[in-house]
């Protein structure tokens, strides 16, 4: 994978049997058990319905719980960076940018950065998106759970 180019347009990670197979099918578990519960409002089909919520959540939590510790990575990695690549007038400045901003510089590269970084400083540039917006190079990151 590491061949294939990557951009805007590309860069989601699409895990199939996540994102077309185990949350439809526990959302439609969920469903067929709320149905039931309505129609037949036993202590049993009370149950299944709780179980099957849990079982929803869990999933789906065991899910965030990884991407939010690779966030904390990425920003690790790109306070790093920053170190390296930006100015010395803006190196003093780049703890001022968000998680969410750092996690839009990921995709630029070196030389890129501090005017992406300037623009997000100033308020031009506020979510990943408006910087992920922004790059003309893009650089690629395939290690993305």
């Amino acid at each position: 994978m590491a061949d294939q180019t990557q951009e805007l347009s590309t860069h989601r990670r699409w895990v199939p049997a996540w994102h077309f197979f185990t949350v439809p099918v526990l959302v439609g578990n969920v469903v067929v058990v709320v149905v039931r519960f309505v129609r037949d409002p036993t202590v049993t089909n009370g149950w299944q319905f709780l179980v099957a919520l849990a079982l929803l959540i869990g999933i789906v939590l065991s899910r965030n719980m990884p991407l939010r510790a690779q966030d904390r990575i990425i920003r690790l990695e790109e306070r790093i960076r920053l170190q390296r690549v930006l100015p010395a007038d803006l190196r003093g400045r780049a703890d001022e940018l968000t998680t969410d901003q750092l996690i839009g510089l990921r995709f630029a590269p070196d030389d890129e950065v501090p005017e992406l970084a300037r623009r997000a400083l100033s308020g031009d540039l506020k979510t990943r998106t408006d910087i992920k917006r922004a790059i003309k190079n893009w650089r690629a990151d395939h290690m993305r759970m």
